[in-house]
């Protein structure tokens, strides 16, 4: 199974940006479709944004959206979650994601990496 492995996370102010990272261990990932998930403490883990395999098709639950950007370097193996205007309600640990089909857009997801915490301050 393919390894992903988040960096980035952090303690940021309210307001302030971090962008997240995922590598892959292997090159098998760049066909898959990828998503960034988080779990704040005491809730469920929830969907943030996903990214087509090709990067042409792009997903974000609202309350990112216009704050948040995922992208990915197929070249480089690696998802990026840029996270803009942080608020203390993002603070959660955030996981990187593969979905189960190559060369598809659909919400089953496998492959989880370790997370990275994000601590936002008010």
């Amino acid at each position: 199974q393919v390894q992903l492995v988040e960096s980035g996370g952090g303690l940021v102010q309210a307001g302030g940006s971090l962008r997240l990272s995922c590598a892959a261990s292997d090159r098998a990932i760049s066909d898959y479709a990828m998503g960034w998930f988080r779990q704040a403490p005491g809730k469920e883990r929830e969907f943030v944004a996903a990214i087509s395999w090709n990067g042409e098709f792009t997903l974000y639950e609202d309350s990112v959206k216009g704050r948040f950007t995922i992208s990915r370097d197929n070249a480089k193996i690696t998802v990026y979650l840029q996270m803009n205007n942080l608020k203390p309600e993002g603070t959660a640990v955030y996981y990187c994601t593969a979905q189960t089909e190559p060369r598809r857009l659909t919400p089953v997801y496998d492959n989880w990496g370790q997370g990275t915490r994000v601590t936002v301050s008010s």
